[in-house]
């Protein structure tokens, strides 16, 4: 197979582990970054250019977009669609899991467990908006945030007032959860591959920080997942519409909720967690699945 992988670094560990799994089942791969695509949207015959020349012949694309590229990322993948490149994660579902305020709306609307989480546009709102989640402690995210950037947690009302005020006064769009004490600093990843959790590990924030994100030094352990957290993790991938991605969790009294679903999920930390070849499982998946045109939107939508 001729595979493409949509990334600004070739060098970085998850594109590099994706090129050496293709590579070692003789598919011939070719790492492109993604902001030197270019298209022609105009003629009837959809193309994208790369360096002078045009691309063709393509089986299929792995988007690796980071989330500051998400729109121009997600234009040159529609292109891909149109063109009947098969996607590892098609536009539209990639779109839909990065805007998290539409995430948490449609895995709310498919009874998946989640925190209690308020959205508001006026400053006036406020109170109303601390008491929806149940009061302080609570925490604040910045809707663009990524990597725990733009995550706060508000110890008290009159905290939580004052830093939603100074987000809203920068015109910032955010979102307001309750606080899940009783996770204690810690969240899972799950890793799905199609409709099953391949890889699971449990990721504890460093002393004192309730952010368990491993870019602010926190740590990852292998855990052995329920069930019921098994099967949160898979419903919440097929809500997205996403065959790989990384769903984080929390275990809270009233069950597995989910924080966020990943589109882009970064291999490192789990592969050395886990011990498991998961870019060799990613590209299985695209092996079996890979068909010229077999997407559910094939760039319309």
């Amino acid at each position: 197979m001729k595979l493409a992988i949509l990334s600004r670094n070739p060098k970085l560990y998850s594109t590099r582990r994706l090129v050496e799994a293709a590579e070692a089942k003789g598919h011939e791969v070719h790492v492109l970054d993604v902001l030197r695509c270019y298209m022609n949207i105009t003629s009837l015959k959809p193309e994208v250019h790369y360096k002078g020349q045009i691309l063709t012949g393509y089986d299929a694309v792995i988007p690796r977009i980071g989330a500051s590229v998400t729109f121009y990322g997600t234009a040159v993948l529609r292109q891909f669609e149109m063109m009947n490149v098969y996607p590892l994660n098609e536009s539209v579902a990639i779109s839909r899991s990065r805007d998290k305020l539409r995430a948490l709306q449609l895995l709310s609307r498919k009874g998946i467990g989640l925190p209690v989480t308020g959205f508001a546009h006026r400053p006036d709102d406020v109170d109303d908006l601390i008491k929806m989640v149940g009061g302080a402690p609570l925490v604040i995210k910045l809707l663009e945030g990524t990597q725990g950037i733009g995550v706060v947690l508000a110890e008290t009302e009159q905290a939580a007032e004052s830093v939603i005020e100074a987000f809203m006064g920068m015109k910032a769009n955010i979102l307001v959860q309750e606080f899940i004490k009783e996770a204690g600093g810690s969240d899972i990843r799950c890793l799905v591959v199609g409709d099953k959790v391949i890889a699971a590990m449990k990721r504890q924030g460093q002393e004192g920080e309730f952010r368990s994100n491993l870019h602010r030094g926190g740590s990852a352990n292998l855990i052995r997942i329920t069930p019921e957290e098994r099967s949160t993790a898979v419903r919440a991938a097929k809500t997205m519409g996403l065959n790989v991605c990384g769903v984080d969790l929390l275990r809270s009294n009233h069950g597995p909720v989910v924080m966020e679903v990943n589109s882009s999920p970064g291999l490192e930390g789990i592969e050395a967690a886990t011990g498991k070849d998961i870019a060799n499982q990613i590209i299985e998946f695209i092996e079996k699945n890979a068909k010229a045109g077999k997407t559910k939107t094939r760039g319309r939508g």
